[in-house]
């Protein structure tokens, strides 16, 4: 397991934006992320506008020169966004032809028609992993909630025995599989392989979203057994729909970024070559931003015009998937800023200085920021890219497996115990009609139990690989 080491990290240190010691840097830290919890907790300010004052805050707490603090974090927010921005675009643009043309209610349709009874939670993890994998977790939920309500009605099964499972599997696919944001910046700021981060993510997703989906509801059943609400059960998209994609081609669409991005990591692996014909196709076509595109072009025809969408009617679905993730981009380019500050600010050479002779392991440690950073912010986005801007400089150390992990151990960690300050609480609570009280003894403990078993199970890799 890689320990905590910061020798051979002196030559590619940058040079920081202040001189302040560890103590002023480590108060600088904390006040940083104090008035980024407090902006988005107290004073409910947007968490784009709470990132970039926390960044100022940060730079300012350091001692650095205000024009300085400004140019890390634009620098960060402009390299965050180039990096991600394209990426989390089509993602949308997928996740809504998806959407409207009726191929996620064809997915589970198809799916629910081949399961009953006990394999019922099953399903819904099967559901909600395959549909999670090119959408954002709340645009997720809106999508699955009208089917989970309606199976649990309709097989008169307990809320939680359907509910939790579904979530599970939304929630891990957030979390630790990209194409979501939080993995994509994580990767990007510790300089993984995203191919062989997305295999491994695989590998720890799957024994994750049993033990949090289908084993831990049948205990939240018992804790909260509650009906589903009428109230929130409204139309699906393909009821106004006169044919829609086939189940072969929906799921064929969806996996093809996965598949593409996985072949990418095998041929690495296999021919080991930069300069072989073969493996610099398989660095184009493997690449993120190429492979999403790919699902884009092929779904609007095999999604869109399946489902007898015009020209005209593709052009507008392409056009709504992107005003809505206007707000996430800034989220998440911001969140890019403040890491920037952190890492000129001398912050991540800080916590190696402090931290060499500690024996805790370099991806417990990562995963312990993200767990505080996720209980103070609620955001798991905002504790992924602020915990990967204080750990970056642990992966100069990592061997391209652990640097892997190290994005893992950061994804785990942003899931932890979601609550009141987490908007994802406050959607479940809604959607499910529970109080506060059930909400957490249902989707904060299932939350609690996906960061531990995964952080867990990426400790446990790293001892074998």
């Amino acid at each position: 397991m890689t320990r905590l080491s910061v020798e051979s990290l002196a030559a590619d240190t940058v040079e920081p934006i202040t001189s302040a010691g560890h103590a002023q840097l480590g108060i600088a830290v904390l006040a940083g992320i104090a008035v980024i919890v407090l902006l988005i907790t107290q004073f409910k300010l947007h968490a784009f506008l709470a990132l970039t004052i926390g960044s100022l805050a940060l730079g300012a707490f350091a001692g650095a020169p205000l024009d300085k603090a400004i140019v890390s974090f634009t620098t960060g927010l402009g390299t965050t966004v180039a990096g991600v921005g394209v990426l989390i675009a089509l993602g949308a643009i997928l996740g809504k032809l998806l959407a409207d043309s009726g191929g996620a209610d064809q997915i589970v349709d198809t799916i629910l028609t081949k399961a009953g009874g006990r394999a019922m939670p099953w399903a819904m993890v099967l559901i909600a992993s395959v549909i999670g994998l090119p959408l954002f977790f709340e645009v997720g939920i809106v999508l699955l909630i009208p089917v989970v309500l309606m199976v649990a009605k309709r097989g008169n099964y307990s809320l939680m025995r359907i509910g939790i499972p579904a979530l599970a599997g939304l929630s891990v696919m957030h979390g630790l599989i990209p194409p979501h944001p939080g993995p994509l910046v994580a990767i990007d700021a510790v300089g993984a392989n995203l191919g062989l981060t997305l295999a491994l993510g695989i590998l720890v997703a799957i024994p994750t979203v049993i033990i949090a989906g289908p084993v831990f509801s049948k205990y939240a059943a018992r804790w909260v057994d509650v009906p589903a609400p009428d109230r929130m059960i409204p139309a699906r998209a393909s009821e106004d729909l006169e044919k829609r994609p086939g189940f072969g081609a929906t799921i064929a669409t969806m996996l093809l970024p996965v598949v593409l991005m996985l072949a990418k990591a095998l041929v690495d692996i296999v021919v080991d070559d930069p300069t072989h014909r073969v493996q610099r196709v398989f660095d184009v076509i493997g690449s993120p931003l190429i492979a999403l595109l790919a699902a884009v072009i092929v779904g609007m025809f095999t999604l869109g015009r399946a489902a007898g969408f015009t020209k005209e009617r593709l052009s507008t679905t392409v056009e709504k998937s992107l005003a809505p993730i206007a707000g996430i981009l800034l989220i998440v380019g911001a969140g890019g800023g403040f890491k920037q500050t952190l890492i000129d600010s001398g912050v991540g050479q800080m916590i190696l200085d402090i931290s060499k002779d500690w024996s805790i392991p370099a991806l417990l440690l990562a995963w312990l920021i993200a767990v505080a950073i996720r209980l103070a912010t609620g955001s798991a986005t905002v504790a992924t890219i602020s915990a990967a801007g204080l750990v970056a400089p642990l992966a100069a150390d990592m061997s391209t497996a652990h640097v892997s992990l190290l994005v893992l151990a950061i994804g785990a960690g942003s899931l932890f115990f979601s609550h009141v300050n987490d908007a994802g609480f406050w959607l479940v609570k809604e959607y499910f009609g529970l109080n506060v009280g059930q909400t957490i003894k249902t989707w904060s403990v299932m939350e609690t139990i996906i960061s531990v078993v995964a952080g867990g199970l990426v400790l446990l890799l790293s001892l074998v690989i």
